[in-house]
Order: C-alpha cells, then sequence, then structure tokens
C-alpha cells in the first residue's frame, strides 16, 4: 500500500461531502476519491438487507479506484454494513456513527441528548446503543427526520421549503430538554443554519462527520499510511450514480472548489458482496 493512494469516501448522495469538506481542511495532503449513490437515494426507507447490498457496490467501486482506506460517510450505511465491511477487507474501515455518539457525550451538559437520521439509522438504535455503551446514564431522545435528506438533495436547502420541513421535523423535541442534537445524516450539517435558527444557542449541534475526520486522521497514523510528504499535489474525484451537473452544483458550492466535475458511474454491475 501506498502512502501516495487516495482516501475513498461514500455516501448515498450528496450528504458525504461535508466529511469530505473537513477531510480537506483537516488533511490537506490526502487524495480523495468519492461517490454518491443519488440515483437510488434515499437509502433510509430501504430494507437492510438492500442497503447492505448498494454499500457492498459503492465499497468495490472505490477498491477499483485503488483507495488505501474507506470512510462510510453515511450513518445509514454506517448501521447496515460497517461491521461486515470492517470485517471482510485488508484496508482500514470507518463510519460515522460511533464519532458522533462520544462527541455527544462530551458536549452534553444535562444529559439529554437527542438524535435526528433516517428511518433506517433511527429503527438500528445504532446511536442510543453507541451512546449507552458509553454512558448508560444518558437519556437518547430520537426521531426520523427522511424529509430533510430530500431538502439538500433538490438544493433547496437556502429555501423557505428548508425552513417549514425543518421546523416540523424538529418539533418532537420541543419538550424534551436536550442540550445536544446528533445531526445522524452526512445530509444534514448541510441545513446547519436552520436547525440552529429553530433550536436557539442553547443546543449544540453534533457534525458527526466533522467528528469522523479526527478519527480518520489518528488511522492514518497507526497504520502509517498518511501522506505527509506528499511527491505530487493531492487530487480530488467525484463519482455519482445521477446527474453529474446537479452533484458538482451542490459539490462546488459546499466545498468551495472551482472548476469542479464529476463523472456518472453505474453501480449496478459490481458485486453486492465481497469480491
Amino acid at each position: 500500500m501506498s502512502k501516495q493512494q487516495a482516501i475513498g469516501f461514500m455516501d448515498s448522495g450528496v450528504g458525504g461531502l461535508t466529511v469530505v469538506k473537513e477531510a480537506l481542511q483537516q488533511l490537506p495532503n490526502e487524495s480523495v476519491v468519492y461517490i454518491g449513490d443519488t440515483a437510488r437515494n434515499p437509502y433510509g426507507p430501504r430494507p437492510v438487507s438492500q442497503i447492505k447490498a448498494y454499500t457492498w457496490q459503492m465499497t468495490n467501486f472505490l477498491l477499483d479506484q485503488g483507495v488505501k482506506m474507506i470512510v462510510i460517510a453515511c450513518n445509514t450505511a454506517t448501521s447496515a454494513a460497517l461491521a461486515e465491511i470492517k470485517a471482510a477487507l485488508p484496508i482500514p474501515v470507518i463510519g460515522v456513527i460511533l464519532p458522533g455518539a462520544r462527541a455527544a457525550i462530551k458536549a452534553t451538559r444535562n444529559q439529554r441528548i437527542g438524535v435526528i437520521g433516517t428511518q433506517a439509522t433511527i429503527k438500528s438504535g445504532a446511536y442510543e446503543q453507541a451512546i449507552h455503551r458509553k454512558a448508560q446514564q444518558m437519556t437518547v431522545f430520537s426521531q426520523a427526520c427522511p424529509k430533510f435528506v430530500s431538502v439538500v438533495e433538490s438544493n433547496e436547502f437556502r429555501s423557505p421549503v428548508a425552513k417549514k420541513v425543518v421546523a416540523e421535523g424538529l418539533q418532537p423535541f420541543a419538550k424534551t430538554g436536550i442540550d445536544t442534537l446528533v445531526m445522524g445524516c452526512t445530509h444534514y450539517p448541510i441545513l446547519r443554519p436552520v436547525f440552529q435558527q429553530w433550536l436557539g444557542p442553547d443546543v449544540t449541534l453534533i457534525d458527526s462527520g466533522a467528528e469522523t475526520v479526527s478519527q480518520i486522521s489518528m488511522l492514518l497514523d497507526y497504520f502509517e499510511i498518511a501522506n505527509d510528504q506528499p511527491d505530487t499535489p493531492p487530487m480530488e474525484a467525484f463519482y455519482t450514480t445521477g446527474s453529474p451537473t446537479m452533484f458538482a452544483e451542490i459539490a462546488s458550492s459546499w466545498l468551495q472548489l472551482k472548476d469542479l466535475t464529476a463523472q456518472r458511474v453505474d453501480l449496478t454491475q459490481l458485486p453486492q458482496e465481497k469480491r
């Protein structure tokens, strides 16, 4: 394995770009390959078996690109497939749930934590389990907010529609007394200003993806694969199963990368399990 190889990121759409943004800032020497399965988004309502199959197809795509590490930058895919993929591959694989849970435990002052995510992530109980494994005394309130993903994927996150959808989605937390909210889907940080406006300044928002980048850095050092002295400038490559134009528009805006382009790929012929 070469230190110059890229880190592979995957998500059901554009949400994982929130993790990539942090990676580009914190790990500027590292190259990035990103695959967003926009054509089959959202993953949240799908059966676990199907989510796992799609996640394996993205994994096999990234392996074909010769990545040195895989980041499942999607909470839904992490909850469904991380354990299996991590055990099957010889390279490091990391998800986004455990780092987010740890950060929430550290941030809360009153031990009342909210979690928002897709139907599949919330149904899995992955965040509650991760939080309670570390701190049994925490009270966790979970709520599925599937409409948030659609707002981001349709590039409406700055529109009045976003405010209306967020108000409806967060209403169940109004009387819970939470002081910390885990944005348990990597799409959600794009809506962070709207969340904060609705919740008020006293609620701390946890970006599970941003927390994950600290873990990525630690793993790069542990496995001695960090690209500390790059021979060539790092590169970024973006792939999507949906519209390259729409993907590039959202990605360039969020990542603030000029001349960003995306390539369309077809994952449907790739294996839905380990090769």
